[in-house]
């Protein structure tokens, strides 16, 4: 057993080592307001997380944006997006068409003077006590944002030259992105770029090897460089091409998407002696329409499956969206801090402990 309770900022870099701490830690990369208000009334992700004892606290480079119609804005990247119910906004106006459109193109500057404010507040308020994180991009989505989906998929046939100098831009743009935010003070990186679907990647293991590839590559020698480990984030069937990812020198891997046909014990089993593994309570399902006693069983689960050894976050397998059923949430946070702790012991039938998530 740990000599000494760990704070959550410990707890989370020692799992980023791949490292046994005192307990399993928590945090997700989106909590819906829905859900957050329905367990703390009128509270920030800031607010929430720290009140319902979350392990991490999680910010992102401040972009400015300008409103341009009812819930659209356009922001310093030039893409207009659209707000609606969920966290996540849609890029509805995109700006790269062509190689001519790209040598015109101007990225944001990432020493801009307000670039981290909200890094900086969170450094000021919390260093030591919780892991503070940035989201940051890899290969992928700002090349998608930048052109739209549709058609970045269409030039990896036909534009792969586009393509070449959309990731290459944002490789160096991310990479001075890392550096400045290990000056101000962040503890890790988590990239959200996604590469695939639940069936398939978006693009083949050779397209993906020839125009992502070296890139990723390079990124995340970039983000080590800078002193920050990374949790990469993709949804999806990633295993056609995870001796890329795992090869570009990642840290942690999430969500290990169950609808992906990803499994928990399986990734434990072949790479859990050097990588970390962050997930995967099953947000589509369980989380939303499961009941208390599925969602435990399931979370207790994936502590059978991974959590030996330590190197394991516990999450959903994506994020606590609108449709995630807060009472299920409540009992996925409370049955990991109930049998978390190492060392681990699951005398879940025999403790009575049954009736807590009820």
């Amino acid at each position: 057993m740990s000599a000494k309770e760990m704070t959550s900022a410990e707890r989370v870099m020692t799992v980023l080592r791949n490292g046994e701490p005192d307990r399993i830690p928590h945090f997700e990369w989106i909590i819906d307001k829905k859900v957050r208000h329905a367990l703390c009334p009128g509270a920030s992700l800031e607010e929430f997380s720290v009140r319902m004892g979350l392990d991490a606290l999680l910010t992102d480079p401040d972009f400015t944006t300008e409103q341009v119609a009812p819930n659209r804005f356009r922001n310093e990247w030039g893409i207009v997006v659209e707000k609606g119910e969920e966290q996540h906004s849609t890029v509805v106006e995109a700006v790269i068409q062509t190689l001519d459109d790209m040598t015109n193109y101007a990225p944001p500057d990432p020493y801009a003077p307000h670039r981290f404010e909200s890094l900086k507040k969170l450094v000021a308020r919390y260093k030591g006590q919780y892991a503070i994180g940035v989201h940051l991009n890899d290969v992928l989505s700002i090349p998608r944002n930048l052109m739209g989906f549709q058609e970045l998929m269409m030039a990896f046939c036909l534009e792969p030259e586009l393509v070449k100098q959309l990731v290459e831009m944002s490789v160096d743009l991310n990479i001075k992105l890392a550096a400045e935010a290990a000056r101000f003070g962040a503890d890790f990186v988590f990239t959200g770029d996604d590469y695939s679907s639940g069936q398939a990647p978006f693009m083949s293991p050779d397209t993906f090897r020839e125009l992502m590839y070296p890139g990723l590559k390079k990124v995340m020698k970039g983000f080590r460089d800078a002193g920050l480990p990374v949790i990469k984030h993709s949804d999806g069937n990633i295993l056609p091409l995870l001796d890329m990812i795992l090869d570009a020198g990642i840290d942690c891997l999430d969500p290990i998407d169950p609808l992906g046909n990803m499994d928990m014990a399986e990734m434990k089993q072949q790479y859990g002696k050097t990588l970390a593994l962050k997930g995967n309570v099953n947000c589509a399902t369980t989380l939303v329409n499961g009941t208390v006693e599925e969602v435990v069983q399931e979370t207790l689960g994936v502590i059978r499956a991974a959590a030996e050894g330590g190197g394991l976050i516990i999450s959903s397998s994506n994020s606590i969206h609108s449709s995630v059923n807060p009472a299920n949430y409540l009992a996925m946070v409370n049955t990991i801090k109930a049998y978390g702790r190492y060392p681990i012991r699951l005398d879940y039938e025999t403790t009575g402990a049954r009736d807590a998530f009820g």
